[in-house]
């Protein structure tokens, strides 16, 4: 039986918390950024919690 792998694009993206959530950042903020304004752009580049509901499943993609 070959060794399972974990999807390596998620494990770029993501990242381990000490408490074991996983961080990601947010979306919206490489293009098209003058008609956003500054509030916004400065939230989005704070990192983000993945949701609870999709936590397990990006768990399993990442082998944790």
């Amino acid at each position: 039986m070959p060794k399972q792998k974990s999807k390596r694009a998620l494990r770029k993206r993501v990242k381990l918390t000490g408490r074991g959530h996983l961080r990601r950042h947010r979306a919206y903020k490489s293009h098209i950024l003058t008609k956003k304004h500054p509030k916004r752009k400065r939230h989005l580049r704070k990192a983000a919690l993945i949701s609870h509901a999709d936590e397990r499943r990006f768990k399993r993609l990442l082998m944790v």
